[in-house]
């Protein structure tokens, strides 16, 4: 994966594609690497919507969209570039992290409004998923 990809997804460019970073203390599939971009302590993927939601389910055995549901529920803070994230339950690692761009919608307002928004949802070690969103191009 080139970081032309990860730009164009992180400026909400790529709203077909979702981001999957995936820790290496999480992963032990070697062969992941071989898919994505080595960034400081795991892998980010960016791949086509379905891809990616079949790699997150094998990788993490959660399906993606109801890991997502679970995660708004708690408030975080994820990395702008998606390759870590602060647990707000106390110093852990995370071990993945599932992105996705949604593009502006000015009659929804608020958020939605400003630009394309990242939606992000991480899992950390202590088994709290927490979510954070932001206007692309804005962090």
């Amino acid at each position: 994966m080139s970081a032309d990809k990860r730009a164009e997804f992180l400026a909400g460019e790529r709203t077909d594609d979702v981001a999957l970073f995936l820790a290496d203390s999480f992963v032990s599939n070697e062969s992941i690497a071989d898919y994505g971009e080595s960034v400081p302590g795991g892998t980010l993927l960016i791949v086509s919507g379905d891809t990616g939601r079949s790699v997150f389910q094998k990788a993490t055995g959660m399906e993606a969209m109801g890991f997502a549901k679970q995660a708004m529920g708690t408030e975080g803070d994820i990395a702008a570039d998606l390759s870590a994230a602060d647990c707000p339950e106390g110093d852990h690692d995370v071990e993945f992290i599932f992105a996705f761009a949604e593009e502006q919608n000015e009659e929804v307002g608020g958020l939605y409004g400003e630009g394309d928004v990242i939606h992000a949802y991480a899992y950390c070690a202590c088994g709290t998923a927490f979510s954070h969103k932001w206007v692309a191009g804005e962090r």
